[in-house]
Formats: structure tokens, sequence, C-alpha cells
């Protein structure tokens, strides 16, 4: 049988591997923690499940617009409003499958087969493979200097005239790290200058440890295609459902490509996720949010203390980003034998690309303090076993 050629250039998650080994020790009796999985370990609150229970009994379990239900989109328009003063139009909003699909269809509407987008790097490793399966040519922004953020000269220096595109994320998967307005408004004023499409990746909104709520892409720029989901601050990540804010004029040919694409998005868990949007839900999630704030100012130093700085500030999401540079010369070789020595499980560099990835180790604090606690204490034995660890 022969495969198409992308799917030789699709790699797959070392995390994976990471995932089988930790199982494989479970079930032989060993103790494991897992700080590799983007999955908090709250679950989903309890008014949205009882929400999808009734959905169910009342019998949403059919096909909707492929666009999503009017109900949701139009209480998404009213999150924008309420948290960022926006006045976006309901039909703007698509309800996808995910925020991956949302991703996969912005990429579907606006990059031709042979043409560039932009991804900064480290960053989440789908992104590049989504462009790969539309063949399009995902180009590496690598960042290494001032904590990795995004500056002006690696975007340009990336550049070529067959660039249709830059992807950017906010908090982004694996730092943490949070763009400021003034980041966005050069972004997008790169953009407009070579007549770019702005990719706002924004999955992990409202899971922030800023004073203020930091802005979304539309903020500072209305024409920004922007993917969204329910996963991570609303904890519905097997719910599979998210959405895509899309510029005006777009509308249209959107919902031609999600009707080819996937139909529509889950009706159970959209009619569940209307109930994400009341005042007590989102309470819940946010005290959420604080619970994760303290999970960061616990581990964060830790960390350091065990030589591990960080390689970024973590504003947002649940990850840290650290470089293990001085205690191995390969990332994933020190994962490895971690999990083997410890049964610590964290995620190598390689999965984010960049120019950190054989030197960078990212660590989900998706595990309540003592656990966290734990961790260190194991990480702290084997780097007194093993101060430096070298390829053999």
């Amino acid at each position: 049988m022969k495969l198409a050629a992308r799917t030789q250039r699709i790699q797959p998650f070392h995390v994976m591997e990471i995932l089988a080994r930790a199982k494989a020790l479970e079930a032989e009796g060993r103790s494991v923690i897992g700080l590799y999985v983007g999955e908090p370990d709250f679950g989903t609150p309890d008014a949205i499940v009882r929400a999808g229970q009734r959905a169910l009994g009342d019998g949403h379990t059919g096909y909707t617009a492929a666009t999503g239900i009017p109900a949701l989109r139009e209480a998404i328009a009213d999150r924008y409003r309420r948290w960022h003063g926006l006045d976006l139009a309901p039909d703007r909003i698509v309800v996808t499958p995910g925020g991956s699909s949302a991703l996969l269809l912005a990429f579907a509407a606006t990059i031709d087969p042979g043409r560039q987008v932009l991804l900064p790097e480290p960053g989440y490793p789908c992104n590049r493979n989504f462009l790969e399966v539309i063949n399009g040519v995902p180009v590496s922004v690598p960042l290494a200097d001032d904590g990795l953020r995004l500056s002006q000269t690696a975007l340009e220096a990336a550049y070529s005239d067959a660039a249709q595109g830059v992807l950017l994320a906010s908090p982004c998967n694996p730092t943490g790290q949070v763009l400021t307005a003034e980041e966005w408004q050069q972004a997008s004023n790169f953009c407009r200058r070579h007549d770019l499409a702005l990719f706002a990746d924004e999955i992990y909104h409202g899971l922030t440890f800023t004073e203020a709520l930091p802005p979304s892409a539309l903020e500072i720029d209305d024409g920004a295609w922007v993917t969204q989901s329910f996963s991570k601050f609303y904890g519905m990540t097997g719910w599979r459902l998210g959405w895509l804010v899309v510029p005006e004029g777009a509308q249209t040919a959107i919902a031609r490509l999600a009707q080819n694409l996937y139909l529509s998005a889950p009706a159970v868990a959209q009619v569940a996720a209307l109930k994400a949007f009341e005042p007590s839900v989102e309470t819940e999630c946010f005290a959420r949010r604080d619970i994760l704030r303290q999970r960061r100012d616990f581990l964060a130093p830790e960390l350091e203390l065990l030589g591990l700085p960080l390689l970024a500030r973590p504003d947002g999401a649940f990850y840290l980003y650290a470089d293990v540079s001085g205690v191995c010369d390969d990332a994933a070789l020190w994962c490895q034998a971690l999990l083997e020595e410890t049964g610590v499980a964290v995620t190598p560099g390689i999965d984010f690309g960049g120019a950190t990835e054989h030197t960078a180790v990212r660590f989900a604090y998706t595990a309540d303090i003592p656990v966290l606690a734990e961790a260190v204490e194991r990480i702290g034995d084997f780097l007194a076993k093993y101060p430096y660890l070298r390829q053999s």
C-alpha cells in the first residue's frame, strides 16, 4: 500500500512514547507522576455535565448547523463583550469539533498549496502538521533570546514572498508566555505590511495570571482569525468543542468548508456548553485558575533551586518550560531516564521545535501541590545520582 508523502512529513509526538512507557510502568505497579499531559486534573464542572445529561435525555443527538447552534454562538459573542469589550456579530463565530478543527478550518480557508505560514517556536507541534495536511508549508521562527519573546527581527528573517500567514499563541504551549497588546500590535503591523493573515491561538485564554486579563488579538486587529476551545478554561477536553472567530466577509466561505469537513460539532456538547457561560460556572473556572497559579508559584522556584531555570515567563496556561542544558546533553534522553529511574514523566522540548528543542523540558503542573512536591523530591534525588547525563 502506498501512502501520501505527507504521512512521512508528519512526525509523531515524542510525548506519546513517554505516555506509553508511563502506562507500562504503572501496569507493573510502579508509582508514576504524570507532568506531561496538557489536561488539568479538575474534570468538567458538574453543572456542565448535568446539562449534557439533560441534553441527551431531551434528544439533542443529531446534526446541528455546521456553524453551531445560534444560542451558543450568541453566548460566545457575549463573552467577548464581557471579557474584552468587543461587539462581535454572532455570525462571525463558528463552533467547531475542538480548537484543533478551528485552526485547520482557518488554514484551509486562507493558505494555498505550497504557501507558507510563519510559526514561532517552541510551539504546539500539531500546528505545523495541520499545514502539511492542506499542503501548506510551515516555516519555523526560532526564538532563543529575551526570554523566548517574539521580535520583529525574527519575523522579518523568516519572511519570504511565499508566506501567507503568521500564527501566534497566547498563552503559549509550552512556555506559558502571554503576549502584550504591544506585541499583538507589532504582529498585526507586520501582517498588514506583508499582506498576511494573522492567526491567533487563544485556547488557554482565561487561564492567565497577570493582574488584568490579557488582550485578545481581536482587540488589536479585527481581521485576525482567532481559535478558541472549551477544553482548557472550561475543563471540557473530551467533549471536543471549540470555536473560530472569522473576519467579516469570510462567513459564507467558512460555512461551506465546515459543512464539507465535519458537518457539525457534537450537538450534546454544544447544548451543555451553554452552561459554561453562567456566572457560577465561570466563577468556578476562575477559582481553578487560581489553584493553577498556586501550583505554578510552588513549582517554578523549586525547579530553579534544582538548577532547571525557566526559559520564559509563565503568565498563563499550566506549563513551565525549563532549561536542562546544565544537567544533560539531550533533553529527550534525560526525560526517558528520569521516567525509568523515578517515575516522573515530563515532555522533551523536541516536540515543540525551535532553538531549544534539545535543551528544554516542559513541566505541566496539572497535579496537586503535594504531588508536585513528591515530583520535585524525586527529581532532586535523580540529579544527585546523575548530575550530568550524557549520550552514550
